[in-house]
């Protein structure tokens, strides 16, 4: 399968150890293994392939994270990346009619391209204040249109589509018998309101919807994900699982499970984080004009919209060598003219007030 560039994952992978201050970073401070609650007996695990489609434990903690799913509507994958990979792989065929709402993560175009489908693209707009455009939606998915990729709440922007919005997205599906794959690895983390906007798999009997530890429990190095689907759709992903992935590590199973059962204790400290790195990026924008942008309402990143002359990868890469300040150009998200900046971040206002020196000078 001949597929596009990963534009964010090669940008990332050649700038971000060289960063000095960096604002790419997606995830809250990840945990150390000393700040989960462990117990000795992780010592006496034997380090076998363990329970292949996920221990009873762990699904059993991501159940706990939905209103209508079962232990059997459940997969553990490899991350969120392997468990979206997964379900395009079960649900499409060449030919399919494939929209995605952007910008989103390149998985949710790129892939379903490769595989032969026809991808349409639904730009979100600022002035809705990057929520859905519902009257777009309903002329952009046709009787042909198989699924519906979204990512909530949203990276980059920020933007976490409100429960009736969604609740009026899922109608349209059901009207025109479309899936809709809701991409939900920032789920839990919405900063008004409840933290857990509603699920698409409890909303919807095509909703598929896809979770991982790595943002919302900062526990990105465990590569734990998973899928909350009808069980004839979990049965196929577990089917295209055996080629690919047999089963996440044991200890990363264990380690998930402790996560997901402690949640609201580190869901806790990463609000603490994220309301600190709001307030700074808040303060920032008040004394910083040659850039603006909607604040999140949810997730870790935000979109910057700059004043300069400057495409976006030439902006990052002058930035970091000159500054050490590490953003990812909108550009590898089908954004020219942007940036994201991931707001808890260490050292934020620091970075912010380089990237304003910068500006200064140019």
């Amino acid at each position: 399968m001949k597929i596009a560039g990963f534009k964010i994952e090669e940008w990332m992978n050649k700038y971000e150890a060289s960063a000095k201050y960096d604002l790419t970073t997606t995830c809250i401070a990840p945990l150390s293994v000393n700040e989960l609650p462990f117990k000795k007996d992780i010592f006496n695990v034997k380090l076998d392939y363990g329970e292949i489609e996920g221990s009873l434990r762990l699904k059993s903690a991501i159940k706990s994270l939905y209103e209508n799913q079962e232990l059997n509507n459940i997969t553990v994958t490899h991350g969120a990346i392997g468990a979206n990979h997964l379900v395009y792989l079960s649900l499409l065929d060449p030919g399919d009619e494939v929209v995605s709402i952007l910008p989103s993560y390149q998985q949710h175009y790129s892939i379903p391209e490769a595989l032969g489908c026809n991808v349409k693209l639904c730009f979100l707009k600022e002035e809705n204040n990057w929520h859905p455009d519902i009257e777009e939606l309903e002329k952009i998915i046709t009787p042909k249109t198989k699924l519906l990729c979204l990512n909530n709440p949203n990276n980059p922007t920020g933007a976490v589509i409100p429960d009736w919005m969604l609740e009026e997205i899922v109608e349209i599906a059901k009207r025109k018998n479309v899936w809709i794959l809701s991409d939900e690895v920032y789920r839990g983390l919405n900063l008004l309101g409840k933290p857990y906007s509603k699920s698409v798999a409890d909303l919807y009997e095509r909703g598929i919807s896809v979770g991982s530890t790595s943002k919302t429990y900062s526990l990105p190095g465990l590569r734990v994900g998973w899928v909350a689907a009808r069980k004839d759709l979990i049965a196929e992903i577990n089917h295209q699982r055996q080629y690919n992935t047999i089963s996440v590590s044991i200890l990363d199973d264990y380690f998930a499970s402790i996560a997901l059962e402690n949640k609201d204790m580190i869901q806790k400290r990463n609000f603490n984080i994220m309301h600190s790195g709001l307030n700074t990026l808040s303060e920032w924008l008040k004394t910083e004009h040659r850039v603006n942008c909607l604040l999140p309402e949810g997730g870790t990143t935000v979109l910057l919209k700059y004043n300069l002359d400057i495409k976006s990868r030439d902006l990052c890469r002058d930035l970091q060598l000159k500054t050490g300040v590490a953003l990812l150009p909108g550009e590898t998200m089908e954004m020219e003219g942007f940036v994201r900046i991931g707001y808890c971040a260490p050292d934020l206002m620091l970075a912010l007030n380089k990237f304003s020196e910068y500006m200064n000078n140019n």
